[in-house]
């Protein structure tokens, strides 16, 4: 009875002209940034905090939340129709639903992911307003050993189940971590790795890295195909919404993403990247039905399980930054920076002495999903119109875009020349039948394992075994063992060649 009278608080709060048009704004730019390469909430937020000075903290709040959500819609959009990844969380999304429209089926890929995001955000906001408070304590028995067995798991995982070659999935999550230690130490204060250059002491942009590799290296080998084969854009396309099959593979995807990315977005370390790639994993790892294409081939399902987790992911992580105060990610931490703004203190005390701010904010995100499919799902149209492009003046524009949203990053040329050299590369990985998102995920995750590692060794004193004695790192741990001794397996093996036979 409690959280009906909570919610109602919320709801009259949520519902008011000013509260709706900051949502309405904050959608929009959302859906908007993650649709442009290269700007990203963080960013936008960023630029934006210097405007909230002149709103009340509650409708200030409910616009930054509005552009997070939003940027997990929009980023699929660009990842779908022309490989680049608008969000990092979009990376996954990008595997299947840009072969989906090179097949003619961009609609029902945008369709899926725009509803399974819809249903997740709609799902993770509930989890927010019951259970904010016991899935706090989840979050607070994970310390830095327990942080380190969890990506050592995430990345034994993004090994296992990569397209093709281990060998080759090995190596490029090697060069994913090699990467990620191009950066300032963050204990000496010692750059590492920058050869002197200025621009590398704070570590290459992941927006380089990911555009270079999917959107400038995708633009090169299709380059370098016949005309025939390169067409791709100007093929019909077959219906802009799901067929009934679609629905039926779809849905149980969306719920296994959702439930994933609920229980991954509550923990530190970018909730929503990770339950993208985890809820990937997973369903490559279910048996695929007799009507379904190959995963990397244009399967629905490895459109709507990641947008579904990445969405519920980025819900979620409200939870530890409303209810603790502790930002899981760089946006919560703006969100944290705008309630100190505003002459809030974040944390527990936050839904006692506000409960307008906690229970408005919660549910301003079921009006702004609402509103966000509401937006979308007519701007389908609108977005196929871009598969009639002819190539040969498309690819020219994605490169500009590429070029103006990598300079806005730091307002400056060298993020544009690493995405160039991220282009050859990636060129090389195509024609070496190298996946590039393992590789991505060891860039982002790497530090944070670095990070976490030290911290975990500098607790116990440099006793290694604290990894071993925790119950929680353990079992962590020994699922990433059982991970590769299953695969390794003769009738494991022989079916995941057979699954994943490089043509």
């Amino acid at each position: 009875m409690e959280l009906l009278d909570n919610l109602a608080l919320g709801f009259q709060t949520a519902l008011t002209l000013q509260n709706l048009a900051y949502a309405l704004f904050g959608s929009i730019l959302g859906t908007l940034i993650g649709v442009l390469p290269g700007l990203g909430p963080v960013a936008t937020i960023a630029m934006l905090l210097p405007s909230i000075y002149t709103l009340d903290a509650t409708p200030a709040l409910i616009m930054l939340a509005g552009i997070y959500y939003g940027a997990q819609y929009g980023g699929s959009t660009t990842a779908i129709l022309i490989n680049v990844p608008g969000e990092s969380s979009s990376v996954v999304t990008a595997l299947d639903g840009y072969k989906m429209a090179r097949k003619g089926r961009a609609g029902p890929a945008l369709a899926a992911a725009g509803l399974g995001s819809f249903f997740a955000g709609c799902v993770g906001t509930v989890i927010i307003a019951a259970f904010a408070p016991p899935l706090t304590e989840l979050a607070f028995k994970f310390g830095p050993a327990e942080y380190f067995s969890l990506m050592v798991l995430g990345l034994i995982g993004a090994v296992v189940l990569a397209s093709g070659s281990l060998i080759k999935a090995i190596a490029m999550i090697i060069l994913g971590l090699l990467l990620g230690q191009i950066n300032t130490d963050v204990i000496s204060g010692v750059p590492r790795y920058s050869f002197d250059v200025a621009e590398l002491t704070d570590g290459i942009g992941f927006v380089a890295i990911a555009m270079g590799v999917f959107g400038f290296g995708e633009i090169i080998s299709n380059l370098g195909m016949p005309e025939e084969d390169r067409q791709v854009f100007t093929k019909d396309v077959k219906g802009l919404m799901p067929t009934a099959q679609d629905v039926k593979d779809a849905f149980p995807a969306v719920l296994r993403g959702t439930t994933l990315g609920s229980l991954l977005g509550v923990l530190p370390g970018g909730g929503a990247l990770l339950s993208s790639f985890a809820a990937y994993t997973i369903e490559k790892k279910l048996a695929l039905k007799p009507h379904e294409v190959p995963f990397g081939e244009g399967n629905i399902r490895g459109v709507a399980g990641p947008e579904s987790a990445n969405n519920a992911g980025a819900q979620t992580s409200f939870i530890p930054m409303l209810t603790l105060g502790i930002p899981p990610n760089a946006v919560m931490a703006l969100m944290v920076g705008a309630m100190t703004i505003k002459g809030i203190q974040p944390g527990p005390q936050v839904m006692q002495s506000n409960p307008e701010l906690f229970w408005g904010l919660i549910a301003s995100m079921w009006v702004g999903n609402l509103m966000l499919i509401v937006l979308n799902l007519p701007l389908i149209g609108i977005w196929i119109k871009l598969l009639t492009v002819p190539y040969r003046l498309l690819y020219p524009a994605i490169l500009v875009f590429c070029c103006i949203g990598l300079y806005t990053l730091n307002n400056n040329n060298f993020d544009v020349y690493m995405a160039v050299i991220f282009g050859l590369l990636g060129y090389v990985f195509y024609k070496l039948k190298c996946e590039p998102a393992p590789l991505l995920l060891g860039f982002i995750l790497g530090p944070m394992m670095e990070e976490n590692l030290r911290r975990a060794l500098l607790l116990s004193r440099g006793d290694w075994s604290t990894f071993l004695t925790r119950p929680l790192s353990a079992g962590l741990l020994i699922a990433a063992a059982l991970m590769i001794v299953v695969v390794s397996l003769p009738s494991i093996k022989r079916g995941r060649e057979k699954a994943f036979q490089e043509e």
